[in-house]
């Protein structure tokens, strides 16, 4: 097998299992917190992605740092079944790229009901709004 054919086969496994590892995240989101239309559905999807595509990868590297005999064995264990020992440590990965799209799913449905909650406001009483909620959530931590 050459360097270049190795190299696209393993950006298509690295990409493919980052994308069906958000489009696994997304599916939660959407179970969990249903879109109101489907502009929001598309928004929130690709945010989703983006997240678990950006923080996945960190997460993991994260994962990896703390528990590394985790991704050593997950490697042996793609490499015991006949296939890439890389195959073994992007199924391991995958979990961490679909937690990490969650909390986008979550945060932008959020940040669209609060918005949608102060509709005909104008900026200024959108601001007022926002410094009243952090200075609530401020007190309660204290």
């Amino acid at each position: 097998m050459s360097i270049e054919t190795a190299g696209g086969a393993a950006a298509i496994k690295f990409f493919g299992v980052a994308v069906l590892a958000s489009a696994l995240g997304t599916a939660v989101g959407f179970a969990l917190m249903w879109p109101r239309t489907a502009r929001e559905a598309v928004v929130r999807f690709t945010c989703a992605i983006s997240s678990s595509i950006t923080f996945g990868p960190l997460l993991a590297i994260g994962a990896h740092s703390w528990w590394p005999s985790y991704f050593t064995s997950a490697g042996q264990v793609g490499a015991m079944y006949g296939g890439d020992a890389m195959a073994g440590l992007l199924a391991a990965a995958a979990p961490f790229l679909v937690i990490a799209a969650l909390p986008a799913w979550w945060l932008l449905g959020g940040l669209v009901l609060w918005l949608e909650r102060r509709r005909g406001k104008d900026i200024g009483e959108i601001a007022h709004d926002a410094v009243d909620v952090v200075k609530t959530v401020k007190e309660g931590l204290l």
